[in-house]
């Protein structure tokens, strides 16, 4: 529940107009993941729910291909 007293902000999406989500780009997908692994929830990221989608099919290929950790047991 937003604060009366703090202006709710929206979150810029940090993807550009019609920007291609690819497996390999692991710059760009770090970014949506936690220090711990994990893919960050949207209302963190600030994407759309198709965007968030693509990314996370995107990060689960990536870590396959072993360009990107999973997440950890954190021991």
């Amino acid at each position: 529940m937003p604060r009366p007293d703090r202006p709710v902000r929206k979150k810029r999406n940090p993807l550009k107009k019609g920007q291609e989500i690819d497996w390999k780009d692991t710059a760009l997908l770090r970014t949506f993941i936690s220090d711990r692994g994990k893919i960050r929830a949207r209302r963190v990221t600030g994407l759309t729910p198709e965007q968030q989608k693509r990314v996370a099919v995107a990060i689960r290929n990536a870590r396959e291909m072993a360009l990107l950790p999973y997440p950890g047991t954190g021991r």
